[in-house]
């Protein structure tokens, strides 16, 4: 099990919780806030915390979109497209060697 935990330890997308939304903004892109918090059933202010940290990495932008109000709109960035298909090529390669 060390390779597993060493892999999740030391990675931004080693919360479950940041690699559901990455997951979740995979194939869509971008989403908005409200959608990501339904599909996580989350707080509101837990998932603002991993967007925070997932930003800080460079593997989201979140902004903001008016339509009939102003909404939190999150955008996969290229890069965080690219490490997540990375992380999940590691994870299967650490899951096939246990």
């Amino acid at each position: 099990m060390e390779p597993l935990r060493e892999l999740t330890r030391n990675h931004v997308l080693g919360s479950p919780i940041r690699l559901a939304i990455m997951l979740y903004l995979l194939p869509r892109e971008r989403a908005l806030f409200r959608d990501i918090l339904g599909v996580l059933d989350i707080t509101p202010g837990n998932l603002d915390s991993h967007l925070k940290a997932l930003e800080r990495a460079g593997y989201v932008e979140v902004y903001k979109v008016i339509a009939d109000r102003p909404r939190t709109a999150v955008k996969i960035t290229d890069m965080g497209a690219r490490e997540t298909a990375e992380y999940l090529r590691a994870l299967k390669e650490v899951l096939n060697g246990l």
